[in-house]
C-alpha cells in the first residue's frame, strides 16, 4: 500500500537515529542496492543477503552501531532502500546513483544529531540536480530557497510558498520544525509523485542485506 511520505516527519518514524531513504525510478530494487553499495566510503563493500526481515530484525543482526544494513522494496514506479545502523555520513563515494537516465530521490534525517541537523531532500535525474533543500527551511543552515535546475527549483519554491513555507515564527521549536518538515514533505509528495509503504517499512518484513567490506 502506498502511503505518501509525510509520515516520515513523525518522531522516530522508521528507527532511532532518524531515516535515510533512497528512491529510484528506472532501477529494480536489487539494482538500487547494488549502486548504493558502490558508494559506501572506504574499502569496497558487498551486499550480503540475510533474508526477509523487519527493521528490528535487521538491527539485531548488526554487530555494532557502525555496521550498515539495507531493507528494500518497490512502491509503484519507485524502488526504494531504507538504511539501518551507522549510515550517517557513510555514503557518497563511487559513481552517481542517477547515471544512465535514472531518477533518484534521497530523503535523510539525522534525528538524534545534537547539533541539530535538519532533514535533507535531493532529487537528481541523469546526474543533474533538479531540486534540493533542507526540510526545516531553516536559515541557520543556509536555506535561501530551493537549489537545483532553475525551472524545477522555481516550481518547487512556488509550491512551498503557497503552502505557507518557510514559517519564520517559532524557529527552533521542535513541534514547529516537525510541522514544517511534514508540510514540506507533502509538497514534494505531490510535486514528484513520491510514496512509500509505511506498514511494510515500519512493521512488515522486506528483503535485507548487510553491507560488509569485500
Amino acid at each position: 500500500m502506498a502511503d505518501g511520505i509525510t509520515w516520515l516527519a513523525e518522531p522516530r518514524s522508521i528507527a532511532f537515529g532518524g531515516y535515510s531513504v533512497v528512491m529510484a525510478r528506472g532501477l529494480t530494487p536489487e539494482e538500487l542496492v547494488g549502486r548504493l553499495t558502490q558508494t559506501v566510503h572506504g574499502p569496497e563493500h558487498t551486499a550480503v543477503p540475510v533474508g526477509d526481515l523487519t527493521g528490528a530484525g535487521l538491527l539485531a543482526l548488526l554487530a555494532d552501531y557502525e555496521d550498515i544494513g539495507l531493507r528494500y522494496g518497490r512502491c509503484g514506479d519507485w524502488s526504494y532502500t531504507v538504511a539501518y545502523g551507522g549510515w550517517m555520513g557513510e555514503f557518497g563515494d563511487g559513481p552517481p546513483l542517477s547515471r544512465g537516465g535514472v531518477d533518484i530521490c534521497h530523503l535523510e534525517f539525522e534525528e538524534e544529531n545534537g547539533k541539530p541537523v535538519p532533514p535533507q531532500f535531493a532529487y537528481t535525474r541523469d546526474e543533474v540536480l533538479l531540486s534540493a533543500f533542507n526540510l526545516h527551511l531553516d536559515g541557520s543552515w543556509g536555506y535561501a530557497g530551493v537549489d537545483g535546475d532553475p525551472e524545477t527549483a522555481s516550481r518547487v519554491q512556488t509550491e512551498l510558498t503557497a503552502a505557507g513555507l518557510p514559517a519564520d515564527e517559532g524557529a527552533g521549536d521542535d513541534a514547529d520544525d516537525r510541522e514544517v518538515h511534514r508540510t514540506a514533505l507533502g509538497v514534494l509528495e505531490r510535486h514528484f509523485g513520491l510514496s512509500l509503504p509505511r506498514e511494510e517499512i515500519v512493521t512488515g518484513t522486506l528483503p535485507a542485506v548487510l553491507l560488509e567490506p569485500a
